[in-house]
């Protein structure tokens, strides 16, 4: 640790490495509320947070958990696909709080093209969030959806050791690994209904 009378301790969050201040200066500065993706190897937690000068104020919250208590998703909550529809969700629920821009904070994780956290932000975005972000860093859809995941288990069946290995909490679940492109286009519809259900006329 740096010593003498001109050294500034870092902030404590600096120092656990949860906060990189000059990165949130950044964006609180755009006004805009920020897209907060937290995860764990189970689950995604994705918030809508807007600064407020007594701290940052959440607006609309999503875990992945919701994805399988309320609609009935059957894959992992920790993957692409599931980050996807995590965030189409949360972005369905700030659309509904007339929140419609937002910035991506990725905090002090690496952006690299095709991650998860872009998978949430793609869900923002066809939730009808509008997001600025560059087009070369987004997942392909045909992996947001799990394809690859589809193609990696067809792979896999002519070694039934290595695909139980690798699939039996999918199998457990009743989800054979290449169906997940058809389990999530079935949940996205069931996210996509409940946000976008005709109102009732007086």
């Amino acid at each position: 640790m740096g010593k003498g009378s001109t050294y500034n301790v870092p902030y404590r969050r600096r120092r656990e490495g949860k906060t990189n201040y000059s990165l949130r200066k950044k964006l609180v500065s755009s006004g805009l509320p920020r897209i907060v993706v937290r995860k764990t190897g189970k689950y995604v937690t994705v918030q809508l947070v807007k600064p407020d000068v007594k701290g940052d104020k959440v607006v609309t919250s999503a875990h992945s958990i919701e994805l399988r208590k309320k609609y009935g998703y059957l894959g992992s909550l920790s993957n692409l696909p599931s980050s996807y529809l995590i965030g189409l969700l949360c972005g369905y629920k700030s659309v509904a709080n007339n929140m419609k821009e937002a910035v991506l904070d990725v905090g002090l994780q690496i952006p690299s093209k095709g991650a998860d956290i872009f998978g949430v932000l793609k869900g923002f975005l066809d939730a009808g969030v509008k997001v600025p972000f560059n087009e070369e860093i987004m997942p392909d859809e045909k992996r947001i959806a799990g394809a690859h995941i589809a193609k990696y288990a067809e792979q896999l069946s002519s070694n039934p050791e290595e695909y139980t290995r690798l699939f039996s909490a999918h199998v457990k679940r009743g989800l054979p690994p290449e169906k997940v492109p058809d389990h999530f286009a079935a949940i996205k519809e069931k996210i996509t209904s409940d946000f976008k259900k005709p109102s009732k006329k007086s």
